[in-house]
């Protein structure tokens, strides 16, 4: 973001300078929480891909185990590792947007979408957490920089970079095939779209695309579609109900900030405007939201939308915002004034505090609502395991919930392997247990929910104990209960795939 004569017209925090120190600034926060906060749930999941990277998994394409893996190499099997290449990847990714809406809108609308970017409690927040939102988020954002580079060339070899974007994100998350549907619709409906039909750059582009996915699409192929099952499975209603929808547009809202989602909407209402006059570029971003928002819609109306799925439409989103921003609506001035004066500082804020307790929690009186709960009392809890462990001659953990499981993984690691015994599709990139690890005594731990009970256990097990369970805690507030069996004498290999589900 060089600084240039065209800048000098900007306000200060709206110029390049300003927006790196601000992006520098929230990335450095970001990682030094990222070395300070345990481990989410899937986080923990997640690094056990990063130590065995694949073509594929039982959950998601792999991306985010590769990331994972990238950091591990440079950082060791911490914390910070894990989280590392998404916190880089958001503040590239905030050039990128710069980039793109600069392209597109301006310097003004460029500067305020980045400011608007990271006042989304999602992204604010979200980006310190590796999930396989980070990369798609990221590929998203660069196939949109790819098209805006394309309409400012009238370069067709730029069609190859919109598709490398394109596979890249597809290996991230499939929800980016509805990237591909919103580049389908800008296509067919904007005339200045149609004329790219004929060049054989486009067409080259999504076979790369499809190339570049080809080996999870393989690898689903060898594993009886595992991947594909589970995520598009989500597709198929059972029935229709309205009691999401309200969820979906609040939590929407929440996690863009609800002053970033005013001026999203405002900022969409003109563009619309614009691309109904044929303006190609308010069409790229109009048309590309509205497959995916269309599906997230659909699916409230038989199933919950999860807060996190619309991710990969944020760069978008902010642009949106940013060019409302640029352009206030002439309606309510004072009102839309003070939007935009209040939406960066009140998203940058309670992000940082989100931060800063997931790091120094300021209390744990809200337990299991507290939505950083799921990263407490780990080491604690590893710290009992292993005096029971020793007390017990137990040799390794047992668990059937893949969130304890990867949670002990890495609270233990390095002095007690970690397996869980159903559900052994998730693993099918790790090297199991060895076999004389598992014929010795072991600490089956789950959670008091998912526990399957002694008389279960019994057909995995010769010699079943219930010991006293152990509470993790967040300062003293207790969050959950698990429950504790000395287990031994397996019958057979108690790593059976149809042990009882997590419930």
């Amino acid at each position: 973001m060089k600084t240039t004569q065209r800048d000098i017209a900007l306000p200060a925090y709206l110029r390049p300078a300003a927006l790196v120190a601000i992006v520098l600034a929230l990335t450095l926060v970001r990682l030094w929480v990222g070395s300070q906060a345990g481990l989410a749930e899937d986080e923990a999941y997640y690094r056990l891909w990063g130590l065995s990277p694949a073509f594929g998994y039982l959950d998601h394409p792999p991306m985010v185990g590769w990331w994972i893996a990238l950091g591990q190499t440079f950082l060791g099997d911490t914390a910070l590792a894990v989280r590392i290449t998404g916190i880089l990847a958001a503040a590239l990714g905030s050039l990128v947007l710069w980039r793109t809406a600069d392209i597109l809108f301006g310097r003004t609308v460029a500067g305020w979408s980045v400011l608007l970017f990271n006042a989304t409690v999602l992204i604010g927040v979200g980006s310190l957490i590796a999930t396989p939102d980070a990369p798609s988020v990221f590929f998203w954002g660069l196939g949109l920089w790819a098209v805006a580079e394309l309409i400012r060339s009238q370069n067709p070899y730029w069609w190859l970079a919109v598709g490398l974007f394109a596979g890249l994100g597809l290996v991230s998350k499939y929800s980016v095939l509805f990237f591909g549907a919103g580049l389908v619709l800008w296509l067919l409906f904007m005339a200045k779209g149609r004329r790219w039909l004929t060049a054989w750059q486009l067409w080259v582009g999504g076979a790369l695309a499809v190339l570049v996915f080809l080996p999870v699409l393989l690898w689903n192929a060898g594993h009886e579609w595992a991947s594909f099952a589970k995520q598009f499975g989500r597709a198929v209603p059972e029935g229709f109900t309205l009691k999401y929808l309200a969820e979906f547009v609040g939590a929407l809202a929440g996690l863009l900030n609800p002053l970033v989602a005013l001026l999203a909407v405002a900022g969409f209402v003109q563009l619309v405007g614009q691309m109904r006059q044929g303006d190609e570029k308010a069409g790229l971003i109009v048309l590309g939201v509205l497959p995916f928002i269309a599906y997230l819609v659909f699916h409230s109306f038989h199933a919950r939308v999860q807060g996190n799925w619309p991710a990969p439409l944020f760069p978008a989103f902010a642009m949106m915002a940013g060019v409302a921003a640029a352009n206030l609506p002439k309606a309510l001035p004072r009102f839309w004034r003070g939007v935009r004066q209040a939406a960066v500082p009140l998203g940058i804020v309670v992000s940082l505090l989100v931060m800063l307790h997931a790091a120094m929690p300021f209390t744990g009186a809200f337990a299991r609502r507290d939505p950083t709960h799921q990263t407490r009392g780990w080491e604690e809890i590893a710290a009992g395991v292993e005096r029971i462990a020793a007390d017990q001659g137990a040799a390794w953990v047992a668990s059937n919930n893949y969130a304890p499981a990867s949670q002990l993984a890495f609270a233990l690691r390095g002095r007690l392997p970690v397996e869980q015994l159903n559900e052994r599709i998730r693993y099918v990139m790790q090297a199991p247990l060895d076999e004389d690890i598992v014929a010795k005594p072991a600490l089956f731990i789950t959670r008091a929910r998912n526990d399957p009970g002694a008389d279960y256990l019994r057909q995995r097990f010769g010699s079943v104990e219930r010991l006293p369970d152990l509470t993790r805690q967040s300062l003293g507030t207790p969050i959950e209960d698990l429950v504790v069996y000395r287990v031994a004498d397996p019958v057979g290999d108690p790593r059976d795939p149809v042990f009882p589900a997590e419930g």
